[in-house]
């Protein structure tokens, strides 16, 4: 049988789901099939659904048991009861029957997330939304917007109206494209959104390199390296520039109620070469005995850290931070450096709790079929449905005897050649599915065959939502959309 037939066929059974299987993503921890079906009449079955606190659980925890005449949930928190109501909702078919079964349930990690980066294009809260009803339904729970970078600055900060006024102008393609941010009503209303589905939102504020817009907006805030890097990084020899970083990070700490903000802190050798040359920088490494240009990043590091702690919030950072000699108790690192295991070796060795977002397989600006053209490649290696499926187990011999430490996965959208929703939905789906399910379900749970008998559902689903996913079982039926190839010269300053 072909994958085109077999995907036809199994498309057909949608709207009559057999007793032997169920279509839910990402799987449970355990299912034990009954015998019928409860039919919804009168309400939907969720509304239906009779709630039993079951305590000596983790918050997120949930026992389904569907009979002919009932569903029972037991849970110890909202948010079980909110991840029951998700499995109902893929399990009803198109005439309300629920096959008969008892799903005991939880999550393998505490953080299931995805990042979409709305500086090099933004993306408004319509998409945003879009998104965190997508994570609900697959039982995902951490949002992280990368809201500052070379391109664009894309949150409202009252005290410096420049920095939107300025820093929101352009995008990554198009460099007169009109200002695009969220005000701090918008925020307010994504953070209440989220709240409503069980997730977090974790707002980024890149420094001290990707700092770009704050030179466009502010440049006695700036300095950094010549030409496409001028003014890459903050400046990092003057208490006028922490005093900045700390007002701006009390609005944003007070937008935001998850415990975390991200500081980026990556990459700041790109653009700091002016550092070299400055002399009141070079003074200021001598009189703190900072060494060089690297322990004055470092410096910089911990002075943000600072900021942040006193906000009553801990910093995450992407893999490079583990360097700066912040204590491993006080922070949160992301290794995203696939080609740099030994980085998360090291992380695990010293400490450190960690998520896991590796570009290979976690980065979704990588192509997913080798037919595809726009988008990153590492060598040959890019990010098919089944490398993204094999993971985390495919690096588990590292994770060994530091499980207590992996806090877990996040998918990471970075969106230079993603200028517009149709891209943006081919690049996420199905991958996102994927990472719920290495997220969510246990390691001696995951079949990468029985995955894929049940993805059929989740896409037929997508189509009533009106994503435009690439559909690994029929390529050519999703032709690859367009994306811009390369940046404005003169996007970034």
């Amino acid at each position: 049988m072909t994958t085109k037939i077999k995907y036809s066929l199994l498309a057909l059974c949608l709207g009559a789901i057999v007793a032997q299987a169920h279509p839910i993503i990402p799987t449970p921890q355990s299912v034990t099939l009954g015998k019928g079906y409860f039919v919804a009449t009168k309400q939907p079955a969720t509304e239906a659904m009779a709630v039993v606190t079951e305590k000596n659980h983790g918050e997120e925890y949930y026992r389904l048991v569907i009979t002919p005449q009932k569903i029972t949930c037991y849970a110890a928190s909202e948010a079980g009861v909110f991840y029951a109501k998700q499995s109902l909702l893929q399990l009803s078919d198109s005439l309300g029957r629920i096959p008969c079964m008892t799903i005991v349930d939880e999550p393998r990690f505490a953080w299931r997330g995805l990042m979409l980066d709305v500086s090099r294009h933004f993306f408004g809260k319509e998409v945003v939304m879009q998104q965190l009803d997508m994570l609900a339904r697959l039982k995902m729970n951490r949002y992280h917007l990368h809201l500052t970078d070379e391109t664009g600055w894309r949150i409202e900060i009252k005290q410096y109206p420049a920095l939107t006024g300025v820093g929101a102008e352009g995008n990554w393609s198009d460099r007169k494209a009109p200002r695009a941010f969220y005000t701090q009503d918008d925020i307010r209303e994504i953070v209440e959104y989220a709240r409503e589905r069980h997730i977090q939102v974790i707002p980024e504020i890149d420094m001290p390199g990707h700092a770009t817009t704050v030179y466009r907006a502010y440049p006695e805030f700036s300095t950094g390296g010549t030409g496409r890097w001028a003014g890459f990084t903050f400046y990092p020899a003057a208490e006028t520039t922490y005093t900045f970083l700390r007002n701006v990070l009390t609005e944003v700490a007070a937008l935001f109620p998850a415990p975390y903000i991200h500081i980026g802190g990556d990459e700041v050798h790109f653009g700091n070469q002016v550092w070299k040359t400055d002399p009141q920088i070079q003074q200021f490494i001598r009189d703190n005995q900072l060494g060089d240009e690297v322990g004055l990043e470092h410096y910089f590091v911990r002075r943000a850290c600072e900021i942040v702690a006193d906000l009553g919030k801990t910093v995450i950072g992407w893999d490079e931070i583990i360097e700066s000699g912040v204590p491993a108790d006080n922070m949160l690192v992301m290794w995203w450096r696939h080609d740099k295991p030994q980085i998360l070796d090291k992380a695990l060795k010293e400490g450190f709790r960690v998520i896991l977002s590796p570009r290979i397989p976690c980065y979704f600006d990588f192509v997913q079929d080798d037919s595809h053209k726009i988008g990153r490649r590492w060598g040959g290696a890019f990010n098919t449905l089944e490398v993204a499926y094999r993971f985390p187990e495919s690096i588990q011999a590292r994770l060994t005897g530091h499980e207590s430490q992996i806090l877990g996965i996040q998918a990471n959208i970075w969106t230079e050649r993603i200028a517009d929703k149709k891209r943006l939905d081919f690049m996420t789906f199905p991958r996102l599915a994927i990472i719920a399910e290495d997220a969510w379900s246990p390691a001696e749970r995951k079949n990468e065959a029985d995955f894929k008998e049940r993805l059929p559902y989740f896409l037929k689903y997508l189509d009533t939502q009106h994503i435009e996913y690439f559909n690994p079982f029929n390529p050519a039926a999703t032709p690859e959309p367009w994306g811009p190839e390369k940046a404005d010269a003169t996007a970034n300053g």
